[in-house]
């Protein structure tokens, strides 16, 4: 009977590997730095230094060379890295010879030998062949201040083309197609206007009550689908930071005439003996005029001249209906 620690089978066989084998490409380094003119020859040399430092502090750290005369998959992750670096230095002769800026040549194949990260750690127990960070990074996140740091990083990168908010992306996911229509509305027809219904009259000028809040046209105009459904809308594009409602009215009196005439508003004004509206606004936010020209048009005319909105001030905003 065997020892259930023991392997059951034979072993495959593993075509021993030199570790010398794996140095042996640190010439090829040398001899492609030594290709490249000026600044670029140090720049190359660094890099070749730098990786043959990292191969050997590796080995020492990690008894990777050793463990690769008998395991396999550990020599080619070796020999990867190797030709990663290799790679790297190419990619500097390539780019300064096409007269790339060497800085930006420097960072791009200091992104390249970035990406050698060494494999986990192999361990052999009861016969099997057991990763020691497979458990343990699995499920890894990274920690707030590690994201923290990358963003950080990001900021630094003078050569980054990232364009929009990083929270336009989600935000697209939380925006119904009526309120996109909603948004195109404001940015090519400028800020919309909306109005109050209160309680007037002589007890209107002590106490007046609001009867119907945040009546506007905007449904209508829009196209929306659901008109029933704008005033969530609203709230919800309010949410985002998308939108605004202003105190102030307009600046022309006539964008109020087609808004008190609907039936709705009259509707309110009918419900008391006395009643008065007061007339606001509806504004795109900064943030909701930026995300309109990146994600809802096309890239032609994302820079052209759209209608102004106000901004916010002191005590101008008020709450979403």
């Amino acid at each position: 009977m065997s020892h259930p620690h023991e392997p059951t089978g034979p072993a495959e066989p593993v075509e021993p590997i030199e570790p010398s084998a794996h140095r042996d490409l640190l010439p090829e380094l040398r001899e492609a730095g030594e290709s490249l003119p000026g600044l670029a020859r140090v720049a190359a040399s660094a890099a070749w230094h730098t990786t043959g430092w990292g191969v050997r502090t590796s080995a020492r750290a990690w008894l990777r060379v050793g463990r690769a005369v008998t395991d396999r998959d550990e020599a080619a992750a070796l020999a990867r890295e190797a030709a990663t670096a290799i790679a790297a230095v190419g990619e500097i002769a390539r780019a300064a010879s096409t007269g790339t800026p060497l800085g930006k040549a420097l960072v791009s194949a200091g992104s390249t030998l970035g990406g050698m990260v060494p494999e986990p750690v192999t361990e052999v127990i009861n016969g099997q062949v057991v990763s020691s960070r497979a458990h343990h990074d699995k499920d890894a996140e990274p920690t707030l201040r590690e994201r923290g740091q990358e963003l950080l990083h990001k900021s630094r990168d003078v050569w980054s083309t990232d364009q929009g908010h990083p929270a336009f992306g989600r935000i697209l996911s939380e925006v119904a197609p009526d309120e996109a229509r909603i948004l195109m509305l404001l940015l090519n027809k400028g800020p919309q206007p909306s109005v109050d219904v209160r309680t007037g009259g002589p007890v209107g000028m002590v106490s007046s009550q609001l009867i119907a809040p945040g009546l506007t046209m905007i449904g209508p105009r829009a196209g929306c689908r659901y008109v029933d459904q704008v005033p969530s809308y609203l709230n919800n594009l309010f949410r985002l930071g998308l939108i605004w409602f202003s105190r102030e009215s307009l600046r022309d009196p006539m964008e109020y005439q087609v808004v008190e005439a609907q039936p709705d508003v009259l509707a309110a004004m009918h419900s008391v003996k006395f009643a008065k509206v007061v007339r606001r606004s509806i504004h795109l936010t900064p943030f909701g005029e930026d995300f309109c020209r990146t994600c809802l048009v096309e890239e032609e005319v994302a820079t052209a001249e759209f209608p102004e909105h106000g901004t916010p001030g002191d005590g101008e905003a008020i709450e979403a209906h």
